[in-house]
Formats: C-alpha cells, sequence, structure tokens
C-alpha cells in the first residue's frame, strides 16, 4: 500500500498548495518516490507569473508526471471545480478521478492529493471533495490561516473529516508569523484541545527556493485506500 495524505483546508487561500508541496518535498528529500494528485485547478488565466498549482506540486515531489496525471481536469476561470468544468461544456467524472489518483500512486512510496477549496467544495454537482477523500482513504490534513475565525473554521472542518469516517491527522497553521501574537497562539492550543488533533505550524515559503523550505512531516505512515 502506498503511504500518503490527503490535504484539504478550510476554504480557498488558505495555504493547501503550499502544506501539500512542504510534505512532498521532506518525503521526497528523505529519498522517497513522491507523486502528487489535485483533482482539478481552476484560474490558470490569472496566474500571472506565478506557478500553477500542479506545477508547483509535481516540482516539490521531484516527479515527472505530466499535467495530465497530476490534475485531469484544469481550467482557465478562477471559479468552483463544477463550474469551470461546466463552462467548458463538460463534466468532472469521479472515475476518472478515482483512476487517476490509483494511477498517480502506483509504484510511488507516497502519494499527496491536494483538494480543491474546502472540504464540502462540489467537484461535481452531485460529488464532493469530500467523497474523494473518502474513496481514497487516506487520512487529512488540514491547512488553515492562524488569524482571526480560523478555529470555528478548522472546528468545522475536523467535525466533518471526522463525520466522513476519515481520521484528521493534521492542521497546519500558515503561513505562521515571526514572532507569534497572543492571538495565534491560543488559536494554536484552542483548535489542538477542543479538536483533539495534533496542530503544527508553517512559516511563509519562499517557493522559489526548494532547499530553503521547512520540514513538513507526517505523524506516522499512512496507507492508501485502492479506488474501487
Amino acid at each position: 500500500m502506498t503511504a500518503g495524505a490527503f490535504v484539504t483546508g478550510t476554504g480557498t487561500e488558505v495555504g493547501k498548495t503550499v502544506v501539500a508541496a512542504a510534505i512532498a518535498a521532506t518525503a521526497a528529500g528523505d529519498g522517497a518516490t513522491v507523486a502528487v494528485f489535485k483533482p482539478a485547478v481552476s484560474g490558470l488565466d490569472e496566474l500571472g507569473g506565478a506557478e500553477a498549482d500542479h506545477r508547483l506540486l509535481r516540482r516539490a515531489a521531484r516527479s515527472e508526471q505530466a499535467d495530465d496525471e497530476i490534475s485531469p481536469y484544469r481550467y482557465g476561470r478562477p471559479v468552483s471545480p463544477h463550474l469551470g468544468a461546466e463552462l467548458a461544456g463538460e463534466r468532472i467524472e469521479p472515475g476518472r478521478l478515482r483512476s487517476g489518483a490509483s494511477a498517480a500512486a502506483a509504484g510511488a512510496d507516497m502519494l499527496v492529493v491536494e483538494g480543491v477549496g474546502g472540504f464540502l467544495v462540489p467537484l461535481a454537482p452531485d460529488y464532493l471533495v469530500r467523497d474523494l477523500a473518502v474513496e481514497l482513504g487516506l487520512p487529512v490534513v488540514i491547512a488553515a490561516a492562524p488569524g482571526l475565525g480560523t478555529i470555528n473554521h478548522t472546528l468545522l472542518t475536523v467535525e466533518s473529516v471526522r463525520a466522513a469516517g476519515l481520521y484528521p491527522a493534521l492542521v497546519v497553521l500558515t503561513p505562521w508569523p515571526d514572532p507569534a501574537a497572543e492571538l495565534e497562539r491560543s488559536n494554536r492550543e484552542t483548535i489542538a484541545r477542543l479538536g483533539e488533533v495534533e496542530v503544527v505550524t508553517l512559516p511563509r515559503i519562499d517557493l522559489g527556493r526548494r532547499g530553503d523550505w521547512p520540514r513538513l512531516e507526517l505523524p506516522g505512515r499512512f496507507s492508501l485506500r485502492t479506488p474501487a
């Protein structure tokens, strides 16, 4: 079985890709063969000079996967995946996602999957990010902002992950300020205590300097459930 994690977030723009990339880079730096997978990417038309999520994941993992192997659905407008697919005249097919994740995991020591938006974002009208996570059966890593409002958002996500029968392995607060104020320190302690979950922090990362990225290790080794 392939070890790995499913990275989700408390919403959009909370550092999911950075967290997934840091996990992948840590494992690859330790000598593991790492595969990455993201079911859909949107907003490609508005990147400017920024690196697309699937390409950052590939670079972090030191992978040679093709774009289609990492992210089978890619859209130009910054909209939710199901709307991006509708605007493109297609539909995101759950079977293609399951087979894509399974193919990515084949021959790899670790699979890092990054979701889209939050845990309950629809990939298709009747198929959520949560549903893909359940089918893959990986432990879930939750990316969250460290500031005001994060307690509610993070605990709701932890609760939703558990309600789906999955294991919330880790909450990562990012970007963690240096120095952290009383608010951020209290948020970290409160989420850990009320959510009964391990909480770690990740500072702001210069994505162009992979060698300087901090380590982000998973608490233990977890296995992918082979998709049906």
